[in-house]
């Protein structure tokens, strides 16, 4: 009788544990609302989704038509760099500048000293003074040779009057002759007294010819005198020569001593300079080192150097308008121009080289930075244009379409495309200024579906 107790007592048990896992589960799984609860609850939920309207920002096309530009890397380059080599040979004394140092134009950098130099200088002064004295002496021979043709030129005028005198005298002893030979015709003188006026008409003639052969003499010696004239001028201007020549060698030397002074060509900061107080620089012309002694660069003006692709060359010219951002400055950015490009490409990589003048007044910029120029190569003139987040769809013909807001609801408007620079794309057809186009449409929106504005309207340039 124990045993059935026992066995009644284990039936009930299983039974309640069976009873409390079963309400657990009921509790936990099953819906709490009766089935035509749920359903109303499910249509109302329908109800507010068919309630809510799409929300959509939107932008106005811009009239200005679209700017085509090209954004390359860019390197900081000095305007000007001059390395400064050593144009004569000697030892090189301590620099005066450092590396780092600003300087101004003109100023002394290095010296080399050229003791051998400085002497031919001196040298090549004495012999300029010693060939100006050789000028004065030649300039005395002149004077002396033009005074001995005034003395000759006198001799001829006394030679001719003696000549003149001669001459008188001859006629008067043939008229005396003529009258002696008259009267000895007739026997009324004397033979003695015909003979002495026939010696004094010979002796009337020698004296002419005389005076002549003198006149001949005084010619000759005039034109040697001015020959001695022209062979004194002659070393005047060998003399003159020979001062300039001497004049020439100083100026050469003294050159080549200035050229042992190494100063600064323009205001700039020192790039390199070489620390070898008391070693022996050979000049460049002698074989000397390739180093410079010293390097200048400008600090006040930098060309930013950017290589354009083939696709941009045709229009990229210089005066276009360029942002540069530098990265080493935390992106700041830069307004400047194009100011020359290289008119060719490379035709290793077909590129070409375009420069950009940035002004340093501030000298936060330093030569080999790095960064991108952004440069607007052209502009398409009379046409809207609209940020490309607006496209809804392009095909290769250049017809695309936007959604734009009609009365609250948008429309799917085809429209014709003729540009487009990854920013913005240029509207040919299908738009007008006063349309509200979609601004990042969603895949959701469908043509016709109403739709609220909920962002004020942003130009383009704001995107």
């Amino acid at each position: 009788m124990d045993r059935s107790r026992s066995g009644s007592n284990w039936k009930w048990w299983i039974l309640g544990v069976l009873l409390l896992a079963g309400g657990f589960a009921a509790y936990h799984f099953l819906p709490l609302t009766s089935p035509a609860t749920a359903s109303a609850g499910e249509a109302e939920h329908e109800s507010d989704q068919a309630d809510e309207v799409a929300c959509v920002e939107v932008v106005r096309p811009q009239d200005g038509g679209l700017e085509r530009i090209t954004t390359q890397p860019g390197s900081v380059q000095a305007y000007e760099r001059a390395p400064q080599f050593a144009a004569v040979s000697g030892v090189l004394k301590k620099p005066l500048v450092d590396l780092g140092d600003r300087v101004q134009k003109g100023q002394l950098l290095a010296k080399i000293d050229v003791p051998d130099l400085e002497k031919q200088v001196k040298q090549y002064r004495a012999a300029v003074s010693q060939a100006g004295a050789r000028v004065k002496q030649m300039e005395a021979r002149v004077a002396t040779a033009k005074a001995d043709l005034l003395a000759k030129q006198a001799k001829i005028k006394q030679a001719e009057a003696a000549i003149r005198t001669a001459a008188a005298w001859r006629r008067f002893r043939q008229t005396q002759f003529a009258k002696m030979e008259y009267l000895a015709k007739r026997d009324s003188i004397d033979g003695r007294a015909f003979d002495e006026s026939h010696e004094h008409l010979n002796a009337a003639i020698e004296t002419e010819n005389t005076a002549k052969a003198a006149l001949d003499t005084a010619k000759a010696e005039e034109a040697a005198a001015e020959a001695a004239i022209k062979q004194a001028e002659a070393d005047v201007l060998e003399a003159t020569a020979e001062v300039e020549v001497a004049e020439a060698r100083v100026e050469k030397a003294e050159v080549l001593v200035g050229f042992s002074e190494i100063r600064a060509p323009y205001e700039g900061v020192v790039t390199q300079v070489r620390n070898e107080e008391g070693s022996y620089v050979r000049a460049v012309s002698e074989g000397g080192t390739s180093l410079p002694l010293v390097t200048i660069a400008r600090r006040d003006l930098f060309r930013v150097v950017v290589q354009v692709p083939d696709r941009d060359v045709p229009f990229c010219d210089p005066g276009d308008p360029a942002v540069v951002e530098i990265d080493a400055l935390r992106g700041k950015k830069f307004p400047a121009r194009v100011s020359r490009i290289a008119q060719s490409e490379d035709p290793q990589t077909r590129l070409m080289r375009v420069e950009i003048d940035l002004p340093n007044p501030t000298g936060e910029i330093k030569q080999g930075y790095y960064g991108r120029a952004t440069i607007i190569l052209d502009r398409v003139a009379g046409q809207l244009s609209l940020p490309s987040s607006c496209l809804v769809g392009k095909t290769e013909d250049g017809t695309g379409s936007v959604y734009v807001v009609r009365d609250r609801h948008v429309h799917l408007v085809p429209i014709k495309i003729s540009g487009d620079n990854g920013i913005q794309f240029a509207v040919r057809e299908g738009l007008t200024p006063k349309d509200e186009v979609v601004l990042h449409p969603n895949s959701n929106l469908a043509d016709g579906e109403e739709v609220t504005v909920t962002s004020p309207m942003k130009t383009p340039a704001q995107h």
